[in-house]
């Protein structure tokens, strides 16, 4: 999904966009998209949440992700069963217990959508680009 913000201009007010086919009136002017991949009505991946998850993968840990982005870990634990739940596949592998391999994990359906989601955003951006230079050309 991708999502514009709209605001009502006062009387008067210009805008920042140019007529179809014509000049930017500011250089700088430039897209911004905000990306979601949605698992149902409510449950979505966007950049935070996919950077969450690889935090999760990198620092091995529910916790230490969820103080790295002040997040408690209740909510990200509730985050992660909503997900799982709405997308039918598990995104974390949990180990307990000591050494080198308790911790939290990336599953590889979680690594393929986490990678599935950065292909995505990327390939919306640079169209994103593309399009917005054909409609706001700079001067």
């Amino acid at each position: 999904m991708v999502t514009t913000a709209a605001r009502r201009r006062p009387t008067g007010e210009r805008s920042n966009a140019a007529p179809r086919g014509g000049k930017a009136t500011h250089p700088g002017v430039h897209p911004k998209l905000r990306v979601w991949v949605m698992f149902g009505d409510t449950v979505k991946v966007g950049a935070g949440r996919a950077a969450l998850l690889e935090a999760i993968e990198q620092l091995g840990s529910i916790k230490a992700a969820a103080e790295q982005f002040g997040m408690s870990y209740r909510y990200v634990w509730g985050y992660l069963r909503e997900l799982e739940t709405a997308a039918g596949v598990p995104f974390i592998e949990r180990h307990r217990g000591g050494g080198a391999t308790r911790g939290a994990r990336l599953t590889p359906e979680g690594k393929r959508v986490l990678a599935q989601y950065w292909e995505f955003n990327r390939r919306l951006e640079a169209a994103a680009v593309r399009e917005f230079a054909e409609i706001f050309p700079q001067p």
